[in-house]
């Protein structure tokens, strides 16, 4: 088989390595060639080419695009066109998964436009307090195709639309889809597109799976209700994990009390329900297991990442929400909040943010979307503007009162002033460090 990998960084580079273990022909394009991808080519062994799409795939069997390259881009169509199959990784993954000697190890899935790291770290958290060797894959610093050659016992793999949009064999035992909400539409055409890419999950399942979906989701409910497997669902209140008088609870009972989790807001205990669920359901842990384990865990950076207090203020560095539904899940947590919000434009409608603006004392507006974020607060909120991160952290300080919380959580990507998403929150975390120790803020942004 000759194939074209498209997009040579993490996980191109990974998907070539795997491809040429497996006794494929490689070659590789990129969008933007560099001395580090011609590197990454020379270390594999394989030609970086240029051309048009058609030439590019005028001689390949399979095209193998990275995550970043978006379904309607001209390679993804110049494949489609010339009746060339389109896979992503973990599809490439899932397929050597089922040739394996000693046959394929359980496959645990987890996508959502929101929680899906957090859900996937929790999961191989509760497998290893089991016993089981689990690491994080997909989506995560280790690709599926990655994965697939370690030790593991357990795969967990954490489903982006952009990997699940070019899947056709990939299933898992057990997948949980945690919601649904307007995301990455500069990578799908439309949001039917980015839905339909989410509910392959639940699609490629068989009748012996497990598909697992939020109660509070109308879109993932429904397409629960067309798994074809053992369907159950969770919700903080409702669903078949829920909780019940403070505990954690399953079908058949209390799991553990919610006081064990190191942190127990809203969201924390939703996507404990969900890791629980993944893991109960094909008996690869109990409930000491979850307990264990979530008295522990600890969620990963950017993520409602709790960084101090100083005069009654608690600091939150909640970077990684770059959506409204995240934003808003956040603002859920505390009774009052000076919310830090905004960032790049990406076309995402903003009001979901304001729907609990009661909580809310004040916004500080920043990034290209400031203009946005005030127009959805306004009308009830007081809202500021901020001209750096520095100067939103000064404005923030002033506005929160003894009891409140001051939380950075965009709703927004990140690209106007920063880099990633994790460039923004490590720089809020060191303003608030450096604030709260009394040391003089450096103007280190704008």
């Amino acid at each position: 088989m000759r194939a074209l990998v498209y997009g040579l960084a993490v996980a191109g580079v990974s998907t070539a390595r795997a491809l040429l273990a497996r006794g494929h022909r490689v070659i590789a394009a990129d969008d933007a060639i560099d001395a580090a991808k011609r590197a990454d080519a020379a270390r594999l062994g394989i030609d970086l080419v240029e051309g048009s799409p058609s030439e590019l795939v005028a001689d390949i069997d399979v095209l193998c695009p990275a995550p970043g390259i978006p379904e309607s881009h001209p390679i993804i169509a110049a494949a489609r066109s010339g009746g060339i199959e389109v896979v992503s990784e973990i599809e490439l993954a899932y397929r050597w998964e089922q040739e394996r000697a000693g046959g394929p190890r359980p496959v645990l899935a987890i996508t959502g436009t929101d929680g899906k790291t957090t859900t996937t770290d929790m999961t191989v958290a509760i497998l290893r307090a089991a016993g089981h060797r689990a690491a994080s894959l997909g989506n995560t610093d280790i690709p599926m195709v990655d994965g697939i050659d370690e030790d593991l016992d357990v795969l967990v793999v954490e489903c982006t639309s952009f990997r699940l949009a070019t899947t056709r064999d990939f299933r898992a035992d057990a997948a949980v889809w945690l919601n649904l909400a307007p995301d990455h539409l500069n990578w799908h055409t439309s949001m039917r597109s980015y839905e339909v890419a989410k509910a392959r999950i639940f699609d490629g399942q068989r009748a012996t799976d497990v598909a697992i979906g939020f109660a509070d989701d109308p879109v993932v409910a429904a397409h629960l209700a067309a798994a074809p497997g053992l369907q159950r669902s969770f919700g903080f209140d409702r669903g078949d994990y829920r909780v019940v008088d403070g505990s954690l609870t399953g079908p058949t009972g209390p799991i553990c009390d919610v006081s064990v989790m190191g942190r127990g807001l809203r969201h924390d205990v939703t996507n404990a329900l969900a890791a629980a669920a993944l893991v109960l359901e094909l008996g690869l842990a109990g409930a000491s297991d979850i307990a264990a384990a979530l008295a522990t865990f600890v969620a990963p950076p950017h993520r409602l990442e709790t960084i101090g207090e100083g005069a009654g203020v608690s600091w939150y560095n909640d970077s990684k929400a770059t959506t409204p539904h995240a934003a808003a899940a956040a603002i859920r947590a505390f009774d009052s909040l000076v919310l830090i919000a905004g960032g790049s434009r990406k076309g995402a409608d903003l009001s979901p943010m304001a729907a609990q603006a009661d909580r809310v004392r004040a916004v500080v507006a920043i990034g290209e979307t400031a203009d946005e974020v005030r127009a959805v607060f306004a009308p009830t909120t007081l809202v500021v503007d901020a001209a750096s991160m520095a100067d939103a952290v000064e404005r923030a300080a002033a506005l929160a009162e003894p009891g409140d919380a001051v939380v950075l959580s965009p709703g927004c990507a990140s690209f106007d002033w920063y880099g990633a998403y994790t460039e923004r929150g490590d720089h809020f975390r060191r303003l608030v460090t450096d604030r709260l120790a009394n040391r003089p803020t450096v103007m280190e942004r704008s």
